[in-house]
This record gives C-alpha cells, sequence and structure tokens, in this order.
C-alpha cells in the first residue's frame, strides 16, 4: 500500500472516529472541567448545541465557546444553564469542597451514638428524636 493511500486511510478513519454527532473540527485539548459538565447535562437531557441555546435565547457559539473553551464562566450563566438544564449550580459549576476523608481509629461518640440509637424499638428513636429537636430548636432561638 502506498503512502497516499495509507493518509487517506488515516484522515477517512479519523472523520468517522470525530463525526458520530459532533460538529467542527475536533479540538486540540481537553475541555475545562465546567465544559465537561455543561455538555455532559446537555447531552443528558438530549439536547444539540443548537437546540440547547434556542432555550438559553443565546447562541449556539456562546455554548460551543462555554463547552470547549470558557474556563471561568460567568455566575449568571451558570445560574441560567443550571435552571434550564434542571441541575443545581453547584453540579454544574462544580463543588469543589472536598470532603473528609475518614480517619482510621474508632468513630466519633456521636457516630456511635446513632448507631446505637437505630438498635432501639421505634419509640424510644422517637423519644430521642424530639428530644433533640427540642435542643435544636432552644440552640437556634438563642
Amino acid at each position: 500500500m502506498n503512502a497516499s493511500i495509507k493518509t487517506q486511510c488515516a484522515l477517512v478513519f479519523r472523520s468517522l472516529a470525530y463525526d458520530a454527532g459532533m460538529a467542527g473540527r475536533p479540538t486540540t485539548r481537553e475541555a475545562p472541567l465546567f465544559g465537561q459538565r455543561l455538555a455532559g447535562a446537555r447531552k443528558k437531557k438530549g439536547w444539540s448545541q443548537a437546540e440547547f441555546a434556542k432555550r438559553l435565547n443565546v447562541t449556539r457559539n456562546l455554548i460551543d465557546y462555554y463547552e470547549r473553551r470558557a474556563v471561568n464562566p460567568t455566575l449568571e450563566f451558570i445560574q441560567q444553564a443550571a435552571g434550564t438544564l434542571e441541575v443545581s449550580v453547584a453540579e454544574l459549576a462544580g463543588d469543589e469542597i472536598k470532603t473528609a476523608t475518614p480517619r482510621p481509629g474508632p468513630a466519633p461518640k456521636l457516630i456511635r451514638q446513632i448507631e446505637e440509637l437505630r438498635r432501639l424499638p421505634r419509640a424510644k428513636q422517637r423519644f430521642v428524636s424530639e428530644l433533640l429537636d427540642t435542643v435544636l430548636q432552644q440552640a437556634t432561638a438563642r
């Protein structure tokens, strides 16, 4: 097989892999995390970029920008997009707060108490729950 045919085959193969529902030319770098989340939520709804843009009353190019290149989207856009996609702002923007990894060793006292509470009869669970509600209400009333 000569080099020209190999080149043509490679180009056809690349275009087939890329054309699976995508428009424009392939990106040379990975989309920002916000763009990945935005595109994922849009695709979950089954919407094209054009359909999503119409629902937001913006251009398809703006959607493309936010999905592929925007590293610092505006809060207004995030809120509008989240509302349209019916997802939380935190889900779309990415809740970057790291949850604490459990430390080795015994569970904290409150966790142990809750586990013991689960083993009590329902009537006693209700009593403890009502007591806890009362204490918490008094604490927030101050």
